[in-house]
């Protein structure tokens, strides 16, 4: 069985009181000894408080979305007819309106963003070193920029290695 409203009420206005005490500064410990509650309790008492707060801030965004939302409609029904017709003004003051119901409800597709090297290539990072990222970062949004040679010979550019000779022949050896 519920509690009674003045019971219901006490607790709400208890509740508050302690919001009011943790936000000026004061320690679970603190709020529970002014309340004479263990800790435990003013701790589960500042939590369905906070958690009370945050459903109601919910709430009242939604409330407003709506509101915001009938408005754009009403006037989107104002300029609808014009601009079906063709009349440039009233299809702009609709395409915009559109656009803003869209933004509201969250509707629109996210935009793909994409991190490219030069010239929309691969991105030239090859040690993982901090030094060559933030280089790297820096160049980034410099259009045509040089990519330094920070120093990490490719593989396919060495010529030889312990015990391999140069091939120079144009591949006879088959």
């Amino acid at each position: 069985m519920p509690a009674s409203r003045a019971k219901q009420a006490d607790t709400a206005q208890r509740r508050t009181e302690m919001l009011r005490m943790k936000l000026s500064g004061k320690s679970v410990q603190q709020i529970a000894e002014h309340f004479g509650m263990t800790r435990s309790t003013a701790s589960k008492d500042l939590s369905r408080i906070i958690r009370k707060a945050r459903e109601l801030e919910v709430q009242e965004a939604e409330l407003y979305r709506e509101v915001q939302r009938g408005r754009l409609e009403t006037l989107l029904l104002g300029v609808w007819p014009d601009a079906v017709s063709g009349e440039p003004k009233a299809s702009e003051a609709a395409r915009k309106l559109i656009s803003d119901l869209s933004d509201l409800l969250g509707v629109k597709v996210p935009v793909r963003t994409e991190i490219s090297g030069p010239d929309g290539g691969d991105i030239p990072f090859s040690s993982g070193d901090l030094a060559e990222l933030r280089t790297l970062i820096a160049i980034s949004d410099q259009p045509g920029a040089e990519v330094p040679d920070f120093g990490h010979g490719d593989e396919d550019e060495e010529e030889g290695s312990e015990g391999d000779e140069p091939d120079d022949d144009d591949d006879d050896d088959q």
